[in-house]
C-alpha cells in the first residue's frame, strides 16, 4: 500500500523540464501556481489553449468560461497569440514563472507610446526658447 501512495505522489508532481522542454510556472492572481511542459515551437494561443483543457484541480476557485480570454504576461508585458516561446526567447531546459490572467483584451503593442507621441504632437513645440 505503501508504495502504491508513493507511485501515485510522484505521478502527481510538476514534471521538470528536459533540455527540449520549456516549463512554465503559471501563477494566478489568487497565488495558486501550476508547471506545465511545451515545446519552443509552441505559441501563446497554443499555451492557453492546452492550460484551459488542461485546468489544475487547484484552481477550482479560478475558473473561466473560455481559452480566450486567458492570458499570458511576462516581464511586465502581454504576450500575443501567434508569437512562439523560441521566438520571445523563453530557455529551454529551464522553468520560466509567467503571470496567468483573465482578461477580454489585450492592449496592442507600444499603445502606450503611439499615444504619447499623438499627444506631443496636437500640442506643439515643448522645448521652446525666447530669442531676443
Amino acid at each position: 500500500m505503501e508504495n502504491e501512495m508513493t507511485e501515485t505522489a510522484k505521478l502527481n508532481q510538476p514534471a521538470v523540464p528536459n533540455k527540449d522542454q520549456v516549463g512554465l510556472k503559471l501563477l494566478r492572481i489568487s497565488g495558486a501556481t501550476h508547471l506545465f511542459l511545451f515545446l519552443p515551437s509552441d505559441t501563446i494561443s497554443d499555451v492557453t489553449k492546452h492550460v484551459f483543457d488542461n485546468w489544475p484541480e487547484e484552481w477550482t476557485e479560478d475558473t473561466v468560461e473560455e481559452h480566450g480570454v486567458l492570458r499570458l504576461i511576462y516581464q511586465g508585458r502581454f504576450l500575443h497569440g501567434k508569437a512562439t516561446l523560441g521566438a520571445l526567447k523563453i530557455p529551454s531546459g529551464k522553468t520560466t514563472i509567467m503571470h496567468l490572467v483573465s482578461r477580454a483584451t489585450v492592449p496592442e503593442p507600444n499603445a502606450q507610446e503611439q499615444q504619447e507621441k499623438e499627444k506631443g504632437q496636437d500640442s506643439g513645440c515643448r522645448l521652446c526658447c525666447t530669442i531676443l
